[in-house]
């Protein structure tokens, strides 16, 4: 696999490349502004663009999955279910849920269960690490990580208490 190069691009972003197996130079230049520029340089000149373009955030995500990368992130949480019992898995919070509007603390999710909350996604945004008085929200993804029964056990009290 060719070594990437990460080059921080002073009051720009960063420059992410790499030399693919016929030479070129292939990247992406993150802006600070969340823009992603994909380049493509002559293997005579690294610096010497040929090719430029924009991605949108959804370009970008429908790249990754045309490149096989939803597949990758597949195998890999399927691999970290093997590993010694650990599982891990995205419950969402339904509206009806009895700890919508409580915090994690209220649900002793922990204590009941011995699964942790590692992270709670809200509209696209990511909490990690929530602490006991994180408020849960309805349609709240939480992340969890524990043995496969106790995150079944999570899924029962989100919806029944």
């Amino acid at each position: 696999m060719p070594e990437i190069q990460e080059t921080p691009l002073p009051g720009v972003g960063t420059r992410l490349d790499f030399t693919t197996e016929d030479g070129n130079r292939l990247g992406v230049v993150h802006h600070r502004t969340g823009r992603k520029e994909v380049f493509l340089c002559e293997p005579e000149d690294p610096d010497s663009v040929a090719l430029s373009f924009n991605l949108s955030d959804d370009d970008s995500h429908t790249l990754a999955e045309v490149l096989g990368g939803s597949s990758v992130v597949e195998n890999l949480s399927r691999l970290q279910q093997q590993i010694e019992g650990l599982a891990i898995d995205w419950l969402a919070v339904a509206p009806e849920s009895p700890y919508s509007g409580r915090t994690i603390g209220d649900a002793r999710i922990r204590t009941r269960t011995g699964v942790s909350v590692v992270a709670v996604i809200r509209h696209e945004e990511a909490f990690p690490a929530p602490g006991p008085e994180f408020v849960i929200e309805p349609s709240d993804t939480m992340v969890v990580v524990g043995t496969a029964d106790g995150i079944n056990q999570v899924g029962d009290i989100l919806m029944s208490g």
